[in-house]
């Protein structure tokens, strides 16, 4: 009877080690998020080996270096903007068309609570990086520079070459590019989860929901001050058609009313086929940063919104034909500068801000702007719009090709 307890208790004990031991070898998020950020994970992750491997080296050597210069050249000094321009923001933040840019989404609204992203790439997965095949953490780790090339250069990504890159290798989707601009951000993953969002805007765990329900990405992370934040990211059509059979805005409408950030949009929501999504954002923001290929100004109605404009309205460049806004350039002839580029004119003396904020029911100035802009009302759309000669970026072989 002895000896039966006795192996019991061993047959117990060894269950416990071999379980402790899986448990083990499992990089936690975090650990991953900075391992593919070039960054150290903690020092018993079982990455840490990994890091002596001269692919992440070199991995890590050119994320510090990309990522420094971007933060000198443009992520602090757009958040010193925020800080100047922005009083009292909302704690939800919505970013349609943004691909996995979590990274100026956080440099211009650091104080929101929650992020909504939206575009069509997919969410992706990451999958534990302990078991890629020899020489496949090099390869996955080129992979992720690659995908993520264009905007650390340029700060937007390029639709064409992102729907290549995030379908190839092991490692695929924006969940990856999302889990380096995270880390990069200092930011300290809790959690995360793939949720849809069925008709009626309910977020469930996949598996819960309908098989045809928008399907997302939930992330909890934290900053360095500790407080809990979460980050959705939803792969959807924002066309009219897109949005209207799916339970996406109705979602955002859950949140709302928010902030908005749209960049690089591709001059969609000048479109007729985007006229939802663009009279969701109109009615549920409070604040709207953008650049011109966002929201064109004859939809802002001057009773509802008052504009602060910021750097040099150069028009669209020639990828962009026949979206020269003369309305536009009459309200930057009096902009105030930026000292950071964005937006396909990403050059600092190239770019255009537009802050729109919402006026309160009785009309006075929203504290949401603290800018000394005296900001004027839309001109009357003219009769003759006559664009200039384009500059910056042009397009090559459906792609734009870039020089300094």
């Amino acid at each position: 009877m002895q000896s039966v307890r006795v192996v019991t208790l061993v047959a117990a004990f060894l269950f416990a080690a071999v379980s402790s031991g899986r448990a083990a070898d499992a990089a936690s998020i975090d650990d991953t998020a900075k391992f593919l950020a070039g960054m150290m994970p903690s020092a018993d992750s079982p990455l840490m080996p990994l890091t002596k491997d001269p692919s992440w080296q070199r991995h890590a050597k050119f994320f510090d270096s990309a990522f420094a210069q971007l933060e000198q050249r443009q992520i602090s000094r757009i958040r010193a903007w925020s800080d100047t321009n922005l009083a009292a923001p909302r704690p939800t933040m919505f970013y349609m068309f943004s691909g996995p840019d979590f990274l100026y989404a956080n440099a211009f609204y650091p104080k929101a609570t929650t992020y909504v992203l939206a575009a069509l790439e997919p969410p992706g997965s990451v999958p534990d990086l302990t078991k890629l095949p020899r020489g496949g953490i090099g390869a996955a780790l080129y992979n992720v520079e690659h995908s993520m090339g264009s905007i650390l250069s340029f700060s937007f990504f390029i639709t064409k070459q992102m729907k290549v890159d995030l379908h190839a290798g092991q490692i695929s989707g924006t969940l990856p590019v999302l889990y380096v601009f995270l880390a990069r951000s200092g930011k300290t993953l809790k959690s995360v989860t793939p949720v849809t969002i069925d008709d009626q805007g309910v977020v469930h765990p996949v598996g819960e929901g309908p098989a045809s329900a928008v399907r997302g990405t939930r992330i909890m992370f934290a900053g360095a001050d500790g407080a809990e934040k979460t980050l959705y990211y939803f792969s959807t059509d924002l066309s009219n058609s897109g949005v209207r059979a799916s339970g996406f805005l109705k979602f955002c409408a859950t949140l709302a009313p928010g902030n908005s950030l749209i960049k690089s949009a591709s001059y969609l929501l000048h479109s007729g086929n985007f006229t939802t999504t663009r009279d969701f954002l109109l009615a549920n923001s409070t604040t709207i940063i953008q650049d011109d290929s966002g929201i064109p100004l004859t939809y802002y109605s001057a009773k509802k919104w008052r504009f602060f404009p910021f750097g040099r309205y150069a028009g669209p460049i020639s990828e962009f034909p026949g979206r020269y806004q003369e309305s536009y350039a009459e309200l930057f002839r009096r902009a105030q500068p930026i000292d950071f580029g964005i937006g396909y004119r990403w050059r600092t003396h190239e770019s255009n801000v537009l802050l729109s904020v919402r006026l309160p029911d009785d009309g006075t100035t929203s504290p949401a702007a603290t800018s000394s802009t005296e900001p004027p009302s839309p001109p009357p759309r003219p009769r003759k719009p006559r664009p200039p000669a384009p500059v910056g970026p042009q397009p090559r072989n459906g792609f734009f090709w870039f020089g300094r």
